[in-house]
């Protein structure tokens, strides 16, 4: 007798395909089906199904077990015999506000949190993290601090700007002073003590003329005096007077 095919997931005759399980960070998407919306009331009911449609559903976990047995999916005297994944209305606020949490259940009393979910008027999304919501606060908070600081400098340098203005129309100019450069200086030394080792040394000074007689020491101390004791020196000429009325200074 032979066997039967059973059908392959997907094709005709089979089981229908079940979607990739979500990832943990789907905070930037919603899921909205207005035509379920429209057929059937949104309440504690039914919203499990209406969340089973979204995106954020794990086929894999114990609820879509219970569903396919025929149970309500959030029969908590059920799920709280079984382990691992699960989805629990947590709070319930009809028909506008659905909570749902993802947890892992590893016994009767032990339970890890994993991600959170909530319906908001019809619309499913993904809650964020409490870190990930204080880091975007601070950012946006760092975001506009910076932007002000920004602002005000720009501000500032125009008001500095137009008083440095106001100044220079007021007082005169002053000459810029030149800083001097100490590296220049060495280079200089250096260039002006290269060209003195280059130069030949200077030539000795001109002989003496003819008939010269250089006077010693105890000469050109005594010579006025034995002048004027020997003969009358003619006086002094005055440098204005006798050099003629051309040659006088004028006030």
């Amino acid at each position: 007798m032979a066997t039967p095919l059973v059908g392959l997931p997907g094709m005709e005759g089979g089981p229908p395909a079940a979607p990739p399980s979500p990832g943990t960070d789907m905070t930037g998407i919603c899921f909205r089906d207005q035509l379920w919306l429209n057929s059937y009331p949104l309440d504690r009911n039914l919203v499990f199904d209406y969340f089973a449609l979204s995106p954020f559903y794990d086929y894999t976990c114990n609820n879509e077990q219970l569903r396919m047995r025929s149970i309500h999916p959030l029969d908590f005297s059920q799920l709280s015999k079984m382990t691992g994944i699960e989805f629990m209305l947590s709070e319930v606020m009809e028909p506008h506000l659905f909570v749902f949490r993802k947890q892992k259940r590893d016994g009767l009393e032990k339970v890890t949190l994993m991600l959170t979910y909530y319906v908001l008027d019809g619309s499913i999304y993904q809650a964020p993290q409490l870190c990930n919501v204080f880091a975007a606060r601070v950012g946006r908070a760092l975001y506009y601090i910076s932007k002000a600081f920004t602002t005000a400098a720009s501000k500032a340098e125009k008001i500095g700007y137009v008083d440095s203005e106001n100044d220079s129309a007021a007082l005169e100019p002053k000459v810029a002073k030149e800083a001097i450069d100490f590296r220049d200086v060495k280079r200089i030394d250096h260039i002006i003590a290269s060209l003195q080792r280059k130069l030949a040394p200077a030539p000795p000074p001109p002989p003496f003329p003819e008939g010269y007689i250089p006077l010693t020491n105890m000469e050109s101390e005594n010579g006025p005096e034995t002048q004027q004791a020997g003969e009358a020196q003619p006086p002094a000429l005055d440098p204005i007077i006798d050099q003629g009325p051309a040659k006088r200074m004028k006030f």
